[in-house]
This record gives structure tokens, sequence and C-alpha cells, in this order.
């Protein structure tokens, strides 16, 4: 059994879901995590928010963008950001390492 609560700040497109079960489960991860990714990806979002990626989420941006699109963020955030001490747990994967999901 689980419960999906949906939240965040609408109003700019950002909606934030939290999947409640009565323990984690891998099997309900690993069913839940591709569907979300994919209907954001036919809805035309994307699984990346204005503040980032969190480390274990990186891979997940190939279902929304692409690598030139990721090389772009990556150049952007070198520029602004040289020493990457702002927001330093957010992260982009590297080079070759955005790839959409089989």
């Amino acid at each position: 059994r689980a419960y999906t609560v949906g939240y965040g700040h609408l109003g700019d497109g950002n909606l934030h879901l939290n999947v409640v079960a009565d323990a984690y489960s891998e099997e309900l991860t690993s069913l839940i995590e591709p569907f979300v990714y994919e209907r954001t990806a036919e809805l035309g979002g994307s699984v990346s928010a204005e503040h980032g990626l969190g480390q274990m989420k990186a891979d997940c941006i190939g279902y929304t963008k692409g690598d030139s699109a990721v090389s772009l963020m990556r150049l952007v955030k070198k520029t602004l950001d040289p020493k990457g001490i702002l927001n330093p747990y957010k992260v982009l994967p590297l080079p070759g390492e955005v790839t959409p999901p089989q």
C-alpha cells in the first residue's frame, strides 16, 4: 500500500511528489520512478527543478534532457560558480553520462 502526496509551487509549474508506503520497498521504487519520469517527459516537464539534481537522481535527467542541454547547464554552472560552492550537493551527470532510459 502506498499513498502519493503532491505539493510544491504549482504557480511556476513545479510539482513535487512524495510517495509514502508502510515500509521501504525496492520493488515499489523500481515501479514508481520510471512511471513518474516517463509521464513527466510525455507532458513536457523536467525531472529537475530550479535547484538542480540530487546525487541520487543525477542520472534521471536523461528522461527529459539530452546531452547537449546538460552540457549547456554544466557550462552555465561552471561560469557562475567556478569553485562549486553554490548549492554544493546538487549535481549534473558527467559528459557522456546522460542517456535516455531503456
